[in-house]
């Protein structure tokens, strides 16, 4: 196992940071110094659970200034992203690993790439399904020219595009090497709206995006069917479906394949190998740690989360607007879904 390089702390000891320690026991490179929660008891559960034996604050910032981190990972409700961000910046830290989406409103986001930029400190977020075996795969084949030149997506997410979609949209970007939308078109539902780690949401969603590339993507985000592959067309699942000239690759979330043509060629099905969440994880902690050793922009990088989060507020805009929205999007920092809902604006069930 290499020697620990990094003074490691997490900020955050709930369900998902144990999601994240994870990777970070996998990486010999880390040691976990310290555990900053409000609940004694979720860091000691920690400790307990992983073998850490950091130590434990209920003050993040008082932490930050004893234990002097080089790496922190953020595992905290999404308005607290910013915040802690920036004091972990101010800190010094050298990396920091957030839980995603980055943050409830777009001026935020914003923010926080500016932070990381003025700071020298290498910010990702936990777009970890980059990592799945099968999304790579699919990379590949593409990059291969198996399916042609793609020319049409669809992009399938669970309710809530701020939490959810940015995986669907994050996982349509890296099939194209990192193509950013030209526009955007939306439209949301509101029968019912969530609360999902204190942002509210929208329960379903729509639209249309047109990236620089020309390719053309239908969203559907709503409820979803099924988790599995299935061979029932007729059911929804999260992931992104690609058509090409030459074929359609259709995969899930995680990588699991759902079906794959080649016009000519009825009989090809790619290999795919699955991976589990702990693999993602794993994945994802150690890309992030061989990139703070070697300078390269990390596979899922602020830069990266800027360009799916801007699709999101991108089509929140466009329900505002009633029309179409051009990117780069400039001229709000607010959430548009947000401001509309407190203003009254979306109509009620039965209306």
């Amino acid at each position: 196992m290499d020697k620990p390089l990094y003074r490691t702390a997490f900020i955050g000891c709930g369900r998902r940071a144990h999601e994240h320690a994870a990777g970070v026991l996998a990486d010999g490179r880390c040691e976990v110094v310290a555990l900053s929660d409000l609940s004694t008891e979720s860091a000691d559960g920690m400790n307990d659970v992983f073998g850490f034996a950091a130590k434990i604050y209920t003050d993040h910032k008082e932490m930050l200034a004893k234990e002097k981190p080089d790496v922190v990972l953020i595992c905290l409700w999404t308005p607290l992203h910013l915040p802690v961000f920036r004091d972990c910046a101010e800190a010094g830290v050298k990396a920091v690993l957030c839980e995603k989406p980055m943050s409830p409103t777009w001026g935020e986001c914003l923010e926080m790439g500016r932070i990381a930029d003025a700071h020298g400190c290498q910010l990702t977020f936990s777009l970890q399904r980059r990592f799945a075996k099968g999304n790579q795969s699919v990379r590949r084949l593409i990059k291969e020219g198996k399916i042609g030149r793609i020319v049409r997506m669809d992009l399938y997410s669970p309710p809530n595009l701020l939490d959810c979609g940015i995986h669907t949209f994050d996982q349509a970007i890296s099939f194209m090497d990192e193509t950013p939308a030209r526009w955007v078109l939306g439209a949301v539902d509101t029968t019912e709206t969530y609360n999902w780690f204190n942002v509210p949401s929208e329960c379903g969603a729509s639209g249309r995006i047109v990236f620089a590339n020309g390719v053309q993507a239908n969203v559907i985000s709503g409820d979803i069917d099924t988790w599995e592959p299935t061979a029932d067309k007729a059911k929804i699942w999260a992931g992104v479906r690609v058509y090409g000239t030459e074929g359609i690759i259709e995969v899930m979330w995680d990588g699991q394949l759902v079906g794959a043509v080649r016009y000519d060629d009825p009989s090809w099905k790619p290999e795919m190998e699955l991976s589990s969440m702990s693999d993602q994880m794993e994945g994802y902690v150690r890309h992030a740690i061989d990139c703070l050793g070697t300078g390269e922009e990390p596979e899922v990088s602020h830069v990266k989360a800027l360009r799916a989060s801007e699709m999101i507020f991108a089509i929140y805009e466009s329900v505002r607007r009633h029309a179409r929205v051009q990117l780069p999007l400039e001229g709000i920092t607010d959430s548009p879904f947000i401001t509309m809902l407190e203003q009254g604006q979306f109509a009620k069930e039965g209306a």
